[in-house]
């Protein structure tokens, strides 16, 4: 009897820890959908008079509430505390899409845009997300280029505030999308192969991902495609 030659082998079973790790992450970050949703609707109809007056010190009071959040997610990720504290950042980072989702909805077709921001920020993440669960392939490698882009991005954004040019806001939304499209494949791949061992903190990542993801895609798509009335 001649024996079988197999030809393919078939993909190696999750650890029981990362399997663990990745369905906690997943039902988190559905979770945390709840407020962003309950923010972002407060946040339309929301009056931010005092951020059209003083833009910077919004923006510095804002950032300083985020990175104190972060750091108490960060502090608390192995406790209640930290579920907590994650829920109370996406429903603070929701609100304060109120500001661009009212520029949007001012449009004939902001609906609609609003709409194919969500649906095409879904299948990123869907789609990346299998890709990276499915292959098991380890994209650890992607880390240091995506944090260089970062960076870059991070400066090249806040030297357009200065110099307001719309091409050059359109190219950073773009190349904006590109990186934290990589950090979902880069940040479902550690979870997967045990860099990521904290379903917290994993779906702090991803979160940030998707959002940042959201609003740039809203970003191109209004400058694009809105409709003036």
């Amino acid at each position: 009897m001649q024996p079988q030659i197999q030809l393919t082998s078939p993909a190696r079973p999750l650890a029981e820890g990362a399997q663990k790790v990745l369905r906690n992450t997943y039902m988190l970050l559905g979770l945390t959908m709840i407020p962003t949703v309950i923010g972002a609707v407060i946040g339309t109809n929301t009056s931010f008079v005092f951020m059209a007056q003083h833009p910077l010190m919004f923006s510095l009071g804002m950032l300083a509430a985020m990175v104190g959040l972060v750091f108490g997610i960060g502090a608390n990720r192995n406790s209640g505390v930290g579920v907590a504290l994650l829920l109370g950042l996406t429903f603070i980072l929701g609100w304060w899409l109120g500001p661009m989702l009212q520029v949007a909805l001012h449009m004939k077709n902001g609906a609609q845009l609003i709409g194919l921001a969500a649906g095409g920020t879904g299948a990123i993440f869907f789609g990346l997300a299998g890709i990276a669960t499915v292959t098991r392939k380890d994209f650890g490698f992607l880390g240091k280029f995506l944090f260089i882009g970062l960076i870059l991005l991070i400066l090249a954004s806040l030297a357009n505030l200065f110099f307001q040019v719309p091409v050059a806001a359109l190219t950073l939304s773009t190349v904006a999308v590109l990186i934290f499209s990589g950090y979902i494949l880069y940040d479902v791949s550690r979870i997967i192969h045990g860099g990521e061992t904290n379903y917290v903190m994993a779906t702090l990542a991803l979160y940030l991902d998707i959002y940042n993801i959201f609003v740039n895609l809203l970003s191109i798509l209004m400058a694009l495609s809105g409709e003036r009335r």
